[in-house]
Order: structure tokens, then C-alpha cells, then sequence
């Protein structure tokens, strides 16, 4: 595969759509990668372990970069959980920049921990979402573990890794020093963390594998372009981004607004008798004082905030379930003649579990930089909603007895006035919507000349990362094999158990035919 892949620009394309359907010089940031990552380690460097508060040595000494705890077990897996010193800042160097932690967690299947496997590194989605916390051996988790040491990362600034939460977040004192520290966590130093990582953990610093869902794919092409060295293979599922210069956030959201009336309609189509209860519940929200109703955190429930409930209700298998059984209990009864209708607490109080964040401030403020390559996004889906207000504008349409369309990922300035964990990061979120100065995500040239065996799930009607924007993206990625299905949603990872990545791995060890 390796030699097939150094020799093909135009990618391979391995089509599974059950019915039939038409198919649509270095950079900077590269030299850096090569700079900063130019040397390699020669064996498996000298790990601590953490017990009870104090570091003891496993081999008799300890690095200041790297501390590993015990082994533990949730059932038919074994855990263990790695912290590591990192830059924050990889253009200074190691010694002159400040600090954060990066957490990451080694997982492998029972009666395998000291195996030699080779390693597997999984980029999770978001922006700003950290690597799911195992419970039990299950879905693709346990078809890596048959195979792969398992290494979930939680992304700088989440979960683990010296989380940015609004209450992080507050000690920064101004908007200007929190967009200065906010510019280090986008996609090129995810990577920089990746690679920091792999040459403390992954025997003879060797290359490893990655899977990227999502943002995490995004992640993963960042790799490809500046860091391939590093990779044995890459596989991404629902994540090829636009990779154009500029701000590619415009063609995003046009195209990502098409795909959402298509959502509705389906949803509508399923759900008939949701209409009329939206248009009710947009219609009294509306005509409430102020716009809205208090959201049980401090902010406000408005017309405009309840289509953000797409978000999580179009885009993914069961939403649409999920969302139909949310709006059947959106009103409290009237268990007294008299008394005046309102939404239920159980609706407000699902709304802001829904919407969530408070728990991931990140998602929301770096949501838009992540399209940014030298240029500034400006609010990019709020212009581009402007443009489509004939269709999505709430009150308009539940006044004219139209159905109600829901939004889907995309931030909107407003969200900094309504959302109460967000209002304090008002000001800095407008500076981020202003900055022009982001450095390159992606290196086309270096794309179109890659080496690394890629294999990626692309879905045919994913609401997050668009269909025809993948496909042009996948065709700058030399030897690139795909797999195109309308089987699964853009949460084909999570919703198929092994599936997809017993299919991904298929295509890359021969047992998926070429053609």
C-alpha cells in the first residue's frame, strides 16, 4: 500500500451507497513542524507513575514531561492515564514558553498490556470536545483493541488537558490576553501535542495511526500536511475539510444551509404534527417580555436560540427521535383552570443540556476560526444566515404559518448575549471573529504529495462536513481511498459499533479490493 500510495495523486475511490444515487516552497508552519520535530527519540523514554499524590520512578528516574499512573480496569479493558508538560506556545521552544498539561489515555484490551502493539491515536471531534471516558469494552473501541494500544488525547483546553471552562477562563483579565492565549489552541498545535506525545510514549518514537472523526479528521489532514513522518496510517471518518486559503467558513455555511433545509423537510416529513407545536412554542416565546423566557443557568430562551436545537437534533442517528420527544413535553399541563400556559422546566432545563456550552465554552469561540488560513471570518454563518432569511427567520415564519427551520452548527454573535456561560467571553469572541493573522492549517502541496496510506468514510448526507466539499478536498490527497455511503450519519463512528473501522482498516490492509 505504501508504494501505491507515494504513486497516485487522483484519489481511490471505493463506492458503497446501497441505492443508486449520483456522485457529485515549505510553508511556514511546515518548516516549524520539521524544525520542531526533526529529532527522534531512541527507546522508550523513562516513565513516572502517580500514587497518592507523590511521583514515583518506574525505572529509578523521572522526566518533568512525562508522568504515567497504574494500570486500572473498567470491564474487559485496561487503562492508563499519561500526563505531559507541553509548550503552549511551539514557536518559542520548549524552554522559553509557558506551560499546560495534556492528558492522555492508553487503553488496550485485558491480558495485552505489555504486548507490543502498535499504537493508535484518536483525534476526537469538536473543536473544544474531549475523548470519550471508556466504560466497557464496545463499539470500534474494541476493534482497535484487537489490534492497536489505544491513545485517547484529550485536546488542549478540554477535559483534561488544563481545561479552558468559563470559570478557567475568567482568571484571564482582558479580551486581549485571552484571544492571545485562545490563538494556541487551533488544529497546527494539536498536532505539535500529538507529536510531543508520540515521542515520549510510542517505542523508538515510531510512527502510529490516527483516526479522526470530525474536527478530528480536520486534525488529521493538519498532520498529513506538516507531520507526516509521524504516521503510519490515517484514517478519518466524517472530517476531510475545506483546505482552500483565505476563510473557507463562507462556502461552509452556504453550503451547510442547503443541507439543513433538506434536514428539516426529512424531520417535518417524519415528525408532521411538530409543526404546529414549534410554530406555538416560537410564536410564545416571541410575544414573552423581553423576547424570551430565563433559561434555568441565567440566560434566555429566544426564538432564535431554540432553532440551535438542530444542532444536535438533524445531524446525527436518533436526533430526529430525540428532538420529536423533546417538544412533546415542552408545556407544562394547567392543572388549574385559570392559570397561564408556560414551558415546562423539564424543556428549559433539556434545552441547555442540549446546547452545553457551559461545559465547552471552546466549541463556541473557536468554532469559526477552525476555516481560517490568513484571513478573518467575521461571523461568517450570521452573514451567511442574513442571506437566508426568507427561510430561517423564526418569528416571520411561524406568523406566516410556515414550518419553523432549525439551525445547525454554526456560532452566532448573539449566542454571547444569550447563552450565560458565554457573556463574559463577549468581547474576545468578537476579537476572534476579527483576527486576520491565523497561520496555515493545511499545505496542499505537501496533500497532493503524500505518502501516507489514507483511508476515509464520507458520508453522503452529512449535515457537518459536506458532501461536495470533501470530495474536493480528498482530491488533493494523493492516494486517498474513500468510502462513500448514505448507510450512516455523520455519527457513523459511534452508531456502527466496529463497522466502520473494521471497514477503514479493510481498505488499508488489502482486504477491501481497489476496484
Amino acid at each position: 500500500m505504501r508504494a501505491l500510495h507515494s504513486s497516485l495523486i487522483k484519489p481511490l475511490i471505493h463506492l458503497h451507497i446501497p441505492f443508486s444515487i449520483p456522485i457529485f516552497s515549505l510553508s511556514p508552519l511546515r518548516a516549524q513542524f520539521l524544525y520542531l520535530h526533526s529529532s527522534t527519540t531512541p527507546s522508550l523514554p523513562k516513565i513516572t507513575v502517580m500514587a497518592d499524590n507523590k511521583t514515583a520512578a518506574v525505572d529509578g528516574n523521572s522526566t518533568p514531561d512525562h508522568v504515567a499512573g497504574c494500570w486500572y480496569s473498567v470491564p474487559d479493558l485496561r487503562l492508563r492515564d499519561h500526563r505531559f508538560n507541553v509548550p503552549l506556545d511551539y514557536s518559542v521552544g520548549h524552554c522559553s514558553s509557558a506551560k499546560i498539561s495534556v492528558f492522555a489515555r492508553e487503553v488496550v484490551a485485558v491480558g495485552k498490556e505489555e504486548q507490543p502493539l502498535p499504537y493508535l491515536l484518536y483525534l476526537q471531534g469538536g473543536p473544544g470536545f474531549e475523548c470519550p471516558r471508556p466504560t466497557e469494552a464496545g463499539g470500534w473501541m474494541s476493534r482497535a483493541c484487537e489490534e492497536y494500544r489505544v491513545v485517547l488525547m484529550d485536546q488542549r483546553g478540554t477535559g483534561l488537558s488544563t481545561p479552558l471552562t468559563p470559570s478557567s477562563m475568567s482568571q484571564v483579565k482582558s479580551a486581549e490576553d485571552l484571544v492571545n492565549y485562545l490563538r494556541h489552541f487551533r488544529a497546527d498545535n494539536i498536532v505539535h501535542d500529538a507529536e510531543f506525545i508520540r515521542k515520549r510514549l510510542v517505542p523508538d518514537a515510531g510512527p502510529w495511526t490516527i483516526l479522526g472523526q470530525s474536527f478530528g479528521g480536520f486534525c488529521a489532514v493538519t498532520y498529513l500536511s506538516f507531520a507526516p513522518k509521524g504516521l503510519k496510517h490515517a484514517l478519518i471518518t466524517g472530517g476531510l475539510p475545506p483546505i482552500g486559503k483565505g476563510c473557507t467558513a463562507d462556502v461552509v455555511y452556504k453550503a451547510g444551509f442547503e443541507q439543513l433545509v433538506h434536514q428539516n423537510e426529512k424531520y417535518y416529513k417524519r415528525f408532521p404534527q411538530d409543526i404546529e407545536i414549534v410554530r406555538d412554542v416560537v410564536n410564545y416565546l416571541a410575544e414573552s417580555e423581553g423576547g424570551g423566557v430565563p433559561l434555568p443557568s441565567g440566560g434566555i430562551l429566544t426564538p432564535q436560540g431554540l432553532q440551535l436545537l438542530g444542532l444536535s437534533g438533524l445531524g446525527s442517528s436518533t436526533g430526529f427521535e430525540r428532538l420529536h420527544y423533546l417538544f412533546e413535553r415542552v408545556w407544562d399541563p394547567v392543572i388549574v383552570q385559570g392559570a397561564k400556559r408556560r414551558i415546562s422546566d423539564y424543556f428549559l432545563n433539556a434545552y441547555e443540556r442540549w446546547i452545553a456550552f457551559d461545559a465547552n465554552p471552546l466549541y463556541a469561540l473557536l468554532h469559526e476560526s477552525i476555516y481560517c488560513q490568513g484571513a478573518s471570518s467575521l461571523w461568517s454563518a450570521q452573514r451567511i444566515r442574513a442571506e437566508n432569511d426568507n427561510k430561517f427567520d423564526a418569528i416571520e415564519a411561524a406568523k406566516s404559518g410556515r414550518p419553523v427551520l432549525f439551525t445547525g452548527e454554526m456560532i452566532f454573535p448573539w449566542l454571547f448575549d444569550e447563552v450565560h456561560a458565554l457573556r463574559p467571553f463577549k468581547d474576545a469572541a468578537q476579537l476572534l471573529a476579527e483576527k486576520k493573522d491565523w497561520p496555515s492549517l493545511y499545505d496542499i502541496a505537501a496533500l497532493k504529495d503524500n505518502k501516507v496510506p489514507v483511508a476515509a468514510a464520507v458520508y453522503y448526507e452529512d449535515m457537518y462536513v459536506n458532501f461536495k466539499l470533501s470530495m474536493e478536498t480528498a482530491s488533493q490527497i494523493a492516494g486517498i481511498r474513500l468510502w462513500i455511503t448514505n448507510e450512516y450519519m455523520h455519527s457513523g463512528l459511534r452508531d456502527g459499533g466496529s463497522k466502520v473501522l473494521d471497514h477503514l482498516l479493510a481498505m488499508l490492509n488489502g482486504k477491501k479490493p481497489l476496484f
